[in-house]
């Protein structure tokens, strides 16, 4: 049963590819600028911005399911419309689709956290975008909508890569106190996803992880991991800032983590101070 996985060479996408070949998966991933380095996979460039090349790729492969993790930002063309497409061409071959989505397509206006049924209001042009992706579900009977949160991994995660630059002084900026979210770690993401894809999965699941943090909190287990000087890391209110965005939008990822085998764990479980064993990490942290 061969998987598409689209944005195969991105972040999410390069975990998903790896975990996918490591079980001896059938495995196609796309990419917009160069092919990723997973030895093992069938690479076809993709600009989701063009229908023919959409549907060029889809009929080449011809997968049983597709996993788009490409992340376009805000840029409408790619992260709006290019599922859509996605979405219209998997539904005429009979493939079946899981958009990756994000919290973002929420407000946070309303009393946190967010089940799978609550409608999404987005406030940011990047929320705005992936929530018209999740429009998905309307053009497509076999599709399902995977929303996440801030995505960690073990460095390479633009989170980190900002909380490194904040110790360090090279970058401007704060972590705020009242932003709080549910991250996930890349690799407990990528298998539940591809768990999703080996069932019958349709509709919306949350994946987010199982604590809620805000990113000043996220900064600092980071920072205790990496032994970095979680005291140069500066604070701030979104709320007091020009910058647009939800304040808290925890997602409450219960209902799809009862369906899986994959625990998504807290940050405080995967973000474990090097030389520490994870239970005695995640101890310490949380007696902290």
């Amino acid at each position: 049963m061969t998987l598409l996985i689209v944005g195969g060479s991105g972040f999410l996408g390069t975990e998903l590819v790896r975990q996918a070949v490591s079980v001896g998966r059938p495995t196609a991933a796309t990419y917009a600028t160069r092919p990723g380095s997973v030895p093992g996979v069938t690479w076809r460039s993709l600009d989701l911005r063009d229908p023919g090349s959409v549907e060029a790729v889809v009929a080449e492969v011809n997968p049983r399911v597709i996993v788009n993790a490409s992340s376009g930002g805000a840029d409408w063309a790619v992260t709006a419309e290019g599922p859509v497409r996605l979405a219209i061409a998997a539904a005429k071959a009979g493939i079946r689709m899981i958009q990756v989505s994000t919290d973002a397509v929420f407000s946070g206006k309303r009393p946190a956290p967010y089940d799978e049924h609550c409608r999404p209001d987005p406030i940011t042009p990047y929320g705005a975008a992936k929530a018209a992706a999740e429009t998905v579900l309307l053009l497509h009977p076999d599709a399902a909508v995977a929303r996440t949160s801030l995505i960690i991994g073990d460095g390479q995660s633009e989170h980190e890569r900002t909380v490194h630059e904040l110790a360090a002084g090279t970058r401007d900026g704060v972590l705020f106190t009242d932003d709080v979210r549910c991250p996930v770690h890349a690799s407990d993401l990528a298998a539940a996803l591809l768990e999703l894809a080996s069932g019958g999965a349709t509709g919306v699941h949350h994946l987010g992880g199982n604590q809620a943090l805000s990113r000043h909190e996220l900064g600092v287990l980071i920072a205790r991991r990496d032994g970095l000087d979680a005291s140069r890391l500066p604070t701030g209110l979104r709320a007091d800032s020009t910058l647009p965005g939800p304040l808290d939008i925890r997602l409450d990822s219960r209902s799809t983590q009862r369906k899986l085998r994959t625990t998504l764990r807290g940050a405080h479980q995967f973000l474990v101070p090097h030389g520490l064993n994870a239970a005695a990490g995640a101890d310490d942290i949380a007696g902290q």
